[in-house]
């Protein structure tokens, strides 16, 4: 045992690693992980810190984080905003009576000029929060907000996450706008760019979830490399695993679209499959995602008569979800860019055959085309079409590239492995702000509430629980 494990003192078990135990503040804009990857990173990480022995706060506006139950030690604080995007009234102007403070103001006003107000507000909001709680945490993790209010003092060592520069994400979209119009929509929706540029260059420690990820950092947000570093996350291996009792639907190919943006190369997916039914008349394609109703993926539906045979599925557990992937004959990643791909390494978990592209971080998490997965470039229907042509007429292609598929994720891509990394980072930041002349935090925390959440301050009070966001 070290010396930092024993002046924890006989009271406090050490954690995995043999040291003291943290308390880590785990901060998120936007938590739930039913709305996106940022979410399920937030999910798993928080539950596989807690495994290890840490004690793990999660604090996250609208929409809510979804927690694991069971760990003693996680616990969830709901740091209200105003929720301006909740449905079924998103963009919504708020009563006079819902305004708390200046914060509340700026957010709207931000909204109103056609701005994402949620990065800035939510960063100001959380750095109030935390001074007022100065020295309860020993560490704070920041999931990608990049705001001003997290710069400067916030009572304990900041490590931030950036899964992959928003900065890619907007370029995307300006590249696929139509009009003028749309190009000036799109640069004023992510004027928040700007912002997370200037913090990323100030912060001390930037964890990333793959070497793509860690060069578009560099390159795009200008963060010295020395302070990109980069911790593989994953799938959780448990949940997504095989079950030869869920029956193979043929024709079946499944895929994760969280969103009708450019980025996630959708539409590229639909225009495959009406070229692939001409040979494979059965193959259908089931969309994790809510059904757009106007837009690039909705006309193309429509163009090739797909009607019915693309179906949205929506709101669905974890167990349906796996079972749902379990199902497919093929499961397909289309994305033009991914930071990791999330959706590729659930998929190999389960030993469904993979076919994805070739854009950022994807072949990394994927492994090497025809022996882990069949790889095809971005942006190409044809090749996708070609793709899952040869899956489907292939059954002994498909068992191959899905058991090589599981091997490489449990190889390479689990939370555990996740957060005994990111713990690594924890214990780095805190020795650097200790600095050589005075020891590490030791500080012992007020007990966590029993049932497994905390309130907001009364100065960010007054948006009641029933008023979460769904997505």
């Amino acid at each position: 045992m070290t010396a930092e494990a024993r002046e924890a003192g006989p009271d406090q078990e050490p954690a995995a690693d043999g040291e003291r135990p943290l308390d880590i503040a785990l901060l998120t804009y936007k938590g739930n992980p039913f709305c996106g990857g940022q979410g399920v990173y937030v999910r798993h990480l928080s539950r596989e810190l807690a495994r290890l022995g840490h004690r793990v706060e999660v604090i996250g506006s609208q929409p809510y984080p979804v927690l694991d139950e069971g760990f003693p030690g996680l616990t969830l604080t709901e740091l209200p905003s105003l929720d301006l995007y909740r449905q079924p009234d998103p963009f919504r102007t708020p009563k006079r009576n819902e305004y708390r403070d200046w914060i509340d103001a700026l957010e709207v006003g931000t909204m109103w000029t056609g701005g994402f107000p949620e990065p800035l507000t939510f960063s100001l909001r959380a750095r109030r929060h935390l001074r007022a709680r100065r020295g309860e945490f020993d560490v704070v993790h920041d999931n990608q907000t990049l705001g001003y209010g997290l710069l400067g003092d916030i009572g304990a060592p900041l490590v931030t996450t950036v899964h992959h520069p928003i900065t890619v994400d907007r370029q995307l979209e300006l590249d696929a706008a139509g009009t003028w119009q749309r190009r000036y929509s799109v640069r004023r929706w992510y004027a928040f760019t700007r912002m997370q540029k200037r913090v990323a260059r100030r912060l001390p420690s930037v964890l990333t979830v793959s070497g793509s990820s860690r060069q578009e950092i560099v390159d795009h947000l200008g963060v010295r490399d020395d302070r990109v570093h980069v911790v593989h996350i994953g799938a959780d291996t448990d949940l997504f695993a095989p079950n030869p009792a869920v029956p193979e639907v043929p024709g079946r190919i499944v895929t994760t679209s969280s969103a009708d943006v450019p980025l996630k190369g959708l539409v590229f997916l639909v225009e495959a499959l009406a070229k692939v039914r001409t040979e494979h008349p059965a193959a259908h394609l089931v969309v994790v995602g809510k059904r757009p109703q106007e837009g690039p993926v909705a006309q193309a539906i429509e163009r090739y008569g797909l009607a019915g045979a693309v179906d949205f599925v929506k709101g669905i557990s974890d167990a349906e979800l796996v079972d749902l992937i379990r199902s497919a004959q093929v499961a397909c990643v289309p994305s033009l860019y991914e930071g990791f791909s999330l959706p590729a390494a659930e998929a190999m978990a389960t030993g469904t055959p993979l076919l994805a592209t070739t854009g950022g971080a994807i072949p990394e998490v994927a492994g090497p085309d025809g022996e882990t997965c069949l790889a095809v470039p971005p942006g190409d229907a044809g090749a996708l079409a070609a793709g899952l042509v040869r899956l489907l007429g292939d059954a002994e292609l498909r068992v191959r590239l899905g058991r090589a598929g599981r091997e490489r994720v449990l190889r390479n891509f689990t939370w555990a492995r996740a957060a005994e990394g990111t713990v690594a980072h924890y214990r780095e930041a805190i020795a650097r702000s200790a600095g050589p002349h005075r020891p590490a935090a030791g500080h012992s925390r007020p007990a966590a509430p029993t049932n497994g959440r905390s309130a907001a301050p009364a100065s960010v009070a007054g948006v009641s629980s029933e008023s979460r966001a769904t997505c």
